[in-house]
Formats: structure tokens, sequence, C-alpha cells
């Protein structure tokens, strides 16, 4: 039989993540043992602390045993972090290291949401793949710059690594670790006992784009600000480049190094995120919208939209906006 650990870090962390990890393998086991004859997993909460609470003690969890208490496992799922990952890194030290040894002992590793800042810590990520919750990017590559972080990415899978994006998303990573550890027919057992959308790969449409902008270049900054105060222009980025007295090649380097994407990526996304509140808020028609953030041809302003946010203009707009003329 397989062994899975879900983990209770110490400080004020996600109940949810916890309680919906443990309660979907959970079912998943049951399911199992029903069609098998057999379970697949003994699943164990574990941490540091007898007790942890949550929400300012409104609730509370105490784990089945203390870390030291297991000598292997196979999966191992890290829980949220909500905003607190920074002090639960700090706190959690022996944690993050039985991590890491349960990972070189031939362990595989899950993290949810802000959990992924504790796997990044234990070194882990470093040069894979990975996703967080949209909200921290800017966090998580200032903290760890060797973790290629994709925030488009619902779900990522490397090397016995997974990661997915924010808040209860995680629920479609824990029916794809079903399906990766039982079979596809659980999994579709699961999400419709469970009421969870399958396949999902994206969370492009839920991100806020709020610019990168946790850096200590002045003149990118700028440049930023410049850009947001011209959404309704088609700014070259050798104009960029003229206006603030850098050389193109230059400062296309130092935009990168400071805020991940290049001039001509910051302005789409800029842009795009105007035309997401148009579309939220307004009963502007698409054309309207395309003019109003710098667009004049309609085949390259959706082909962009949709490749930012997964979906098209005009899919986004129906969705999102409940007053509109359909």
């Amino acid at each position: 039989m397989k062994h899975l650990t879900i983990i209770v870090p110490d400080g004020e962390n996600n109940l949810s993540s916890i309680v919906g990890a443990y309660k979907i393998f959970s079912r998943a086991n049951a399911y199992w043992k029903q069609t098998k004859n057999t379970e697949l997993f003994t699943i164990q909460l574990a941490g540091i602390s007898k007790e942890v609470e949550f929400y300012e003690g409104l609730f509370s969890v105490r784990p089945h045993v203390n870390i030291a208490e297991i000598a292997k496992t196979n999966l191992i799922i890290i829980p949220s972090l909500n905003h607190n990952y920074t002090k639960a890194v700090q706190e959690n030290k022996v944690l993050i290291d039985w991590i890491e040894k349960q990972y070189k002992n031939g362990a595989e590793v899950a993290s949810i949401c802000t959990g992924a800042f504790m796997l990044a810590s234990s070194g882990l990520l470093d040069g894979k793949n990975c996703s967080t919750h949209w909200a921290a990017a800017d966090n998580f590559r200032k903290m760890f710059p060797k973790v290629n972080l994709e925030t488009d990415r619902l779900i990522t899978d490397e090397n016995g690594i997974y990661t997915n994006g924010g808040a209860y998303s995680f629920l479609n990573l824990i029916i794809y670790l079903i399906e990766k550890y039982f079979d596809r027919q659980t999994a579709i057992y699961c999400s419709k006992v469970f009421q969870i959308e399958m396949d999902r790969n994206s969370q492009s449409e839920f991100a806020i784009f709020t610019g990168q902008k946790l850096h200590e270049d002045d003149t990118v900054k700028k440049a930023q600000s410049y850009i947001e105060s011209k959404l309704h222009e088609k700014i070259s980025v050798d104009h960029l480049s003229t206006t603030f007295s850098v050389s193109r090649r230059n400062f296309d380097r130092r935009f990168i190094k400071a805020t991940g994407n290049t001039p001509v990526e910051y302005m789409q996304r800029v842009k795009v995120e105007s035309a997401k509140k148009a579309f939220e808020s307004t009963r502007k028609n698409i054309t309207e919208v395309m003019y109003d953030v710098g667009y004049s041809d309609v085949k390259a302003f959706r082909e962009v939209f949709k490749r930012i946010t997964g979906m098209s203009p005009i899919d986004y707009r129906n969705k999102y906006n409940k007053d509109v003329m359909v």
C-alpha cells in the first residue's frame, strides 16, 4: 500500500486545501476499495506540532503523526500558505528539510497555491517549471529567481513534482493526482461526487494583471508608468528606449530582468487587463474596447487577448458581464 502525507505546517495557513485533499483522496480510496477490493493509500496528516490553529483559533488541526515518525512516504501534499508564505517558510525549516529528504528518497511532492514557496525553499524547484497563485507571482520570482514560474498554467508536472495555481484550483490538482495514482475512472467518479471540472489547464482568465513592480530599476518603473498612462496609443519599443535614453538592446535586457516580460509582452498585458475591465463593467462592444486600448486590427487584438486570458474577447465579455446584450 502506498503512503500519502498531507503536510500541516506551523502558522496561520490554509485549512481548506488540507481538508479538501484529505476528503477527496479518502473518497478515491473508498471507491477503489469498492471496485478493486483494496485501498491504494494510507493517508496521514503530518506536521511538527501536535495541534495547529487556523483563523485565529476558530478551527484547529491535530495531525495524525509527527513527520519524524514517517520514515518513507510516496506522495507529499503541501497546502496553501495563504498570504503568510514568508513567515511560514521561516517557521517550517524542519518540514522543508524533511520534504527534500523524502523526495531524494523517492517520494513525489505536490504543492498547492502558495505552498510553492515552501517547496521552492527546499531547492527542489530550481531549474524546473512551477505555478502558484498569480497574485504572489512577483514575490515568488524575486525570492526564487532560479525557478521557471509559469502562472498561466494551472498544473505543472515535472520529475515527480507537481504544482498548481491559486485558491480553490487545488481541487483540479487533486483530481489530476487521483487520475495519476488511481485511474481515469476514479478521477471521473471523484469529479462528479465533488462537482469539480476535469481537465482544466489554465488559470489565465482569473489573473488580474497589476504590473510587476517589485524591483529596483527606476528607469524600468518609469517606463511601466509611461506605458500604463498611454493605453490608447501604439508605442514602439524604440520609442520607449529613446524616451528613457537607453539603448534598445539594454532597455530590453533591463525590462525583462526587472519584470519577467519583454516590453512588448508588458504592453500587451496592460492593454488586455484594461480591456477585461471594460468587458466586465461596460456595454461597449468588442470594436469599441479594442480601439480604447490602442488596437486597430480585430484579428491581432483577438489573438493577443486569447493568448493572455485563454478566452476570446466575446466569450470573456459574455461570461463576466451579466448586463451584456448577447
